[in-house]
């Protein structure tokens, strides 16, 4: 620590060092001068040791004002109170929108399906019988299926004579997409009269089910509605588990039954409770089966022919969860689903985890059946409304 002395103390400094000099001079018979009083010789070292000790800093007699070398850090005094800088706000991201999680969510599909398609124009700056040729080859590989691959590429073969460059074609299939998926944007919309509405999830294992129940079961909790959930999938105890798990986090009403229970009694059981205790919705969950295995599509029916009985008209949904993963295949499950129960509506999950989203497209083609709701990630309310001008958007999103 350095400090600030005045101009006195420098002159007091230097007359300790005068004194310093008459000691030793004195005590070596050298003075220059005699002085008329005989003055011991350690009286001019206390003096010099006085004057230089008043020099230094000594809290309480003299203190000097102390100049903080650079860098310094004072330590704290015991018994002083901390001084608390006041801590710097933090700048706070804005959440993302719906539209940019659709398009971080679609990522993944815009390369492994956009970009396959662009790649074809951007070798060779001419659109001719080559180049279409290679287009047809290019989009039978997609994971949208052979049928909405033609009915794409017909679309540019007919277009053909006024598509010039790769913009206007890509824009072509893009029209075309546009068209094939808003013939299949219809958003879940519950009738007040109805009460409560049925709605019955069905898909097979690992598609996202339990989640997505518990998705729309907090979407419609928000929007005012009391939900109940049953567990219909009775074949595993941890699907039982875990979806009361998520009940209970999104307040939910929830009815299950020991496992091996017959799924058709939980259904008729949620169907009572809903009906007794007022509920607006009943969600009811239906075990994660093969689409390929008949005896248990023959399950599935009896919960519907169950719920029919108790309350006609119901189920008013039935949902088919779909998992983007899996691509071409989900076409065949949306088939064999759809023959055997008559699907309402379709959820896809996972788009954010697959490059194979444009599937959605094919089925959106091959089916008349409304996509309700795709999944672009795992928060709550990543689970969007199916809308297909900002689906197409995020999809042919380029971020080059």
């Amino acid at each position: 620590m350095n400090y600030r002395f005045s101009p006195s103390d420098y002159i007091i400094y230097l007359f300790s060092y005068v004194f310093f000099y008459l000691f030793i001079a004195d005590t070596l018979n050298t003075l220059p001068f005699t002085l008329p009083v005989d003055i011991p010789s350690l009286s001019y070292l206390v003096a010099a040791v006085a004057l230089n000790a008043w020099v230094i800093p000594i809290p309480g007699i003299h203190p000097r004002t102390p100049v903080p070398l650079e860098g310094y850090v004072p330590e704290q005094i015991v018994g002083e109170e901390p001084k608390e800088k006041a801590a710097p706000t933090p700048v706070k991201k804005p959440a993302p929108s719906a539209q940019e999680k659709l398009e971080r969510g679609l990522s993944k599909t815009h390369k492994g399906f956009i970009d396959r398609i662009s790649a074809v124009f951007r070798r060779s700056d001419t659109v001719d019988e080559h180049l279409l040729t290679e287009l047809e080859e290019t989009l039978v590989g997609t994971d949208i299926g052979v049928r909405t691959a033609y009915a794409i590429f017909e679309h540019v073969q007919k277009n053909a004579g006024s598509i010039h460059d790769a913009s206007a074609a890509m824009n072509a299939i893009k029209e075309e997409i546009t068209t094939i998926l808003q013939g299949r944007e219809a958003p879940l919309n519950l009738p007040a009269e109805t009460k409560p509405y049925v709605i019955m999830v069905t898909g097979v294992n690992g598609s996202g089910k339990t989640t997505t129940i518990a998705k729309i079961a907090y979407r419609l909790k928000n929007e005012g509605k009391s939900v109940i959930i049953a567990s219909g999938d009775t074949f595993r105890a941890a699907a039982i588990e875990q979806l009361e798990h998520w009940a209970d986090k999104v307040g939910a009403d929830f009815i299950k039954s020991h496992e091996g229970a017959d799924p058709s009694s939980v259904a008729f059981d949620g169907l009572q409770a809903a009906i007794s205790r007022g509920h607006d919705v009943l969600i009811i969950d239906t075990a994660g089966r093969l689409h390929t295995k008949e005896n248990l599509m023959e399950e599935l029916k009896k919960t519907k022919r169950v719920l029919d009985k108790k309350l006609p008209g119901s189920p008013n949904e039935i949902l088919l969860v779909l998992d983007a993963t899996i691509g071409q295949n989900a076409i065949e499950q949306t088939r064999q689903f759809n023959n055997a129960l008559g699907i309402t509506g379709i959820t896809m999950t996972k788009l954010d985890g697959s490059s194979k989203g444009g599937v959605i497209v094919g089925i959106a083609n091959e089916f008349d059946i409304p996509i309700r709701f795709i999944g672009v990630g795992e928060d709550m309310d990543d689970l969007q409304p199916f809308r297909a001008q900002d689906f197409v958007q995020a999809l042919f999103l380029d971020k080059e």
